[in-house]
């Protein structure tokens, strides 16, 4: 598999979304954000993944503009919060995303998670914002296939993409399947297991016989396997390096091991049972 760092991934509607991000979450010191996002700019990373739970939506609008790039060659994803749920809320909810941005248009706008009573609605929100082309792909975050299903049976367009939960330890097989079979790209969020993966023996062992660490095994792990990934960091030297993953490639044994690790194990909640006080 001949990837790059500027590689992308083909959705539904044509698309093209790269296949590895900067995932921001957690990233609320104002100077830290700035600067974790400029240093993955300036190594070539082009997608940025936040959400306005975030409370960072300024400044990845800010990171965008004084990055020398055209708006268009950076894919910006954010997200509707589960309070801001709902039909006009979720209309809302994506004007204030908007402005705190600063853009004209969006990439990618997701429902954070599927809130039951809520979630269809919130989807079709999404979809009449995409008629309007202020969003250039649509898709969900935290779905399983019954919560897909609940959508395709009311959607005039399917999602492009779900973000969910997704490492070694947690591979969602059969969820992958099924977003493959309809044609939704996957985004794995806490890729790395929330960095409970990075002691793992076997991944030590491969990564001493690629020349790599852990963490690009399982960065690569998730390439292969065509998947989005958004590995987190504010660390210029870890933003670095987990782009550093594009020259070598995990032997078809080596990705059958990695895939062995999987325990079903969530680092987040499940989809099916979350609640969030925030």
């Amino acid at each position: 598999m001949s990837l790059t760092l500027q590689s992308t991934k083909t959705l539904h509607n044509g698309v093209e979304m790269p296949r590895l991000g900067l995932g921001v979450y957690k990233m609320t010191n104002r100077d830290e954000a700035l600067n974790a996002m400029t240093t993955a700019l300036q190594v070539g990373y082009r997608a940025i993944d936040t959400a306005s739970l975030y409370a960072n939506e300024k400044e990845v609008g800010e990171s965008v503009r004084t990055s020398g790039m055209k708006r268009e060659d950076i894919f910006v994803t954010t997200k509707v919060w589960n309070t801001d749920q709902g039909y006009d809320q979720t209309l809302r909810a994506f004007e204030t995303s908007l402005e705190k941005l600063g853009f004209n248009y969006l990439d990618l706008y997701l429902t954070h998670w599927p809130v039951k009573e809520t979630f269809k609605e919130t989807y079709r929100a999404i979809e009449r914002l995409y008629d309007e082309k202020l969003i250039r792909a649509i898709g969900v975050s935290n779905h399983h296939q019954h919560h897909l299903e609940e959508i395709f049976a009311k959607a005039n367009v399917k999602p492009m993409v779900n973000q969910i939960e997704l490492s070694p330890r947690l591979s969602q097989y059969d969820l992958r399947t099924f977003c493959a079979e309809h044609d939704i790209a996957v985004t794995s969020w806490s890729p790395l297991a929330r960095g409970g993966l990075l002691d793992e023996p076997s991944l030590i062992q491969m990564g001493s016989k690629y020349g790599k660490t852990p963490a690009q095994i399982i960065i690569r792990w998730h390439l292969q396997h065509g998947l989005i990934v958004i590995p987190k960091s504010v660390t210029p030297e870890r933003i670095a390096s987990n782009a550093d993953v594009f020259d070598f490639e995990l032997s078809l044994e080596d990705m059958k091991n990695i895939d062995s690790l999987n325990l079903n194990e969530r680092t987040g909640a499940d989809p099916d049972n979350f609640s969030f006080n925030f």
